[in-house]
């Protein structure tokens, strides 16, 4: 066992914080984003993604995708770290970490911060199927997902499975495939997902004939605002120490969602005419979600220009559903997976050291797009199964009378605005 440095161990849980409060940050992102008449469904969608794969990662997650013994660098066994038996130990009647890891922390840290960062993958797929999936079927496929989806990936891309630096496929192609934050993991994963769920259950009533404007506006930019706040632990924390890698990953990733929140406004400006608080938000998420993978190997330069080009391809991105007829509700396939391919790839292009434009090869260019596609395949696969699975048995979706009135009535029972019972006060008192 090493020896405990404590400022690491602080570190890493202060960034499983800030990878947490991500969650309630999307859900108040998505939740002011949809009508009034679904906003409470977000956010219990939303905590649903917390609690679900909290206990999932508890069971069994954990030793998927950290703990159990690789089985064909592609998933962990679950029994090793079920409950996390390999990870807490009594200690005179207290709990605490069984070990210490390479770096110096308890592996119990480890396991905070892992949860939070597959708390906030589920949380993101949300934002494509909001206004008609049933609360009760979303909890069914966390639980599902995170088992079959998240956890394995989470184990081929960072810990020696087949699409990790050590892996297969770096190893034939000679260069080692970086995914600093996730990329492949958390980005391109969710948003396929999305995107596989939208195919199966179909487009909300009204779509491309209705308006379905943001009906809080404030919210969205609350969110976006507490995103960019969070992602210091998302992409900072991915250091493992308290360290000047931690300290530069800071700074590039604030360097790419400034310019991505500029970028995508001045493309809003020749389209449309105006910058838009919605285009702000979403430019902001965008460099986010670009500059997730390659936060610790990019210079300041190309940050800022990575995230430049992702505001203004996420930009154009979002439109397309229209033209492809997909109901990506929120356009998380148009912000995370197309930021996430534009980061994960881009990689190849301008990694420090291997990249192509420094050193004259291609084959850092080519690890990169390989293990993209390997995500997207993967993800495409089993989401595919686990949600024809559950469109076959207890069915996706609330009546489309109880879409049109509004799914938090059908589905929580409440409403968050009471218009009605307000105006009734006004009355009253006005008599």
């Amino acid at each position: 066992m090493g020896q405990l440095d404590s400022g690491n161990a602080a570190w890493i849980l202060t960034s499983a914080s800030l990878v947490f409060l991500m969650t309630p940050g999307v859900a108040l992102f998505y939740g002011g984003m949809v009508r009034a008449k679904a906003v409470l469904n977000m956010l219990i969608m939303e905590a649903a993604a917390l609690s679900v794969t909290m206990i999932i990662w508890g069971l069994w997650g954990w030793s998927i995708a950290y703990a159990g013994q690789d089985v064909g660098g592609i998933f962990g066994d679950p029994a090793t770290g079920f409950l996390l038996r390999d990870t807490m130990v009594a200690d005179n009647g207290v709990f605490t970490s069984a070990s210490i890891n390479d770096d110096n922390y308890p592996v119990s840290c480890d396991v905070a911060f892992q949860a939070a960062f597959a708390m906030i993958t589920v949380a993101l797929i949300c934002g494509a199927i909001a206004e008609r999936v049933k609360y009760s079927t979303w909890m069914i496929f966390v639980a599902l997902w995170v088992t079959f989806d998240y956890a394995p990936m989470a184990h081929m891309v960072w810990n020696g499975g087949l699409l990790s630096a050590e892996g297969a496929i770096s190893q034939a192609l000679g260069a080692q495939a970086h995914d600093f934050a996730g990329g492949t993991v958390v980005h391109i994963n969710a948003a396929v997902a999305a995107l596989i769920i939208v195919l199966i259950i179909g487009k909300r009533k009204g779509f491309g004939t209705e308006p379905m404007r943001p009906h809080n506006v404030p919210f969205v930019m609350l969110g976006a605002f507490l995103l960019w706040f969070g992602w210091f632990g998302f992409n900072a924390g991915s250091a493992f120490a308290a360290n000047g890698t931690a300290g530069y990953a800071w700074v590039s990733t604030s360097l790419a969602a400034a310019a991505a929140m500029l970028a995508w406004g001045f493309t809003e400006k020749i389209r449309t005419g105006h910058y838009t608080a919605m285009g702000a938000a979403s430019g902001i998420v965008a460099g986010l979600v670009a500059i997730t993978p390659a936060a610790d190997v990019v210079s300041p330069i190309w940050a800022i220009v990575l995230g430049a080009v992702a505001g203004v391809v996420t930009c154009l991105a979002c439109g397309l559903k229209y033209k492809l007829g997909y109901d990506d509700s929120l356009d998380v396939v148009g912000v995370h997976g197309v930021g996430g391919l534009v980061g994960t790839v881009a990689l190849g292009f301008v990694m420090e050291g291997t990249g192509l434009f420094y050193s004259g090869s291609w084959r850092q260019l080519g690890v990169q797009v390989i293990i993209a596609l390997l995500a997207i395949v993967f993800s495409a696969v089993i989401t595919a199964i686990i949600a024809f699975a559950l469109e076959k048995t207890i069915g996706w979706r609330v009546t489309p009378a109880q879409e049109v009135a509004g799914i938090d009535m059908a589905d929580q029972g409440e409403r968050a605005y009471d218009f009605a019972g307000t105006a009734s006060s006004v009355l009253k008192e006005m008599k």
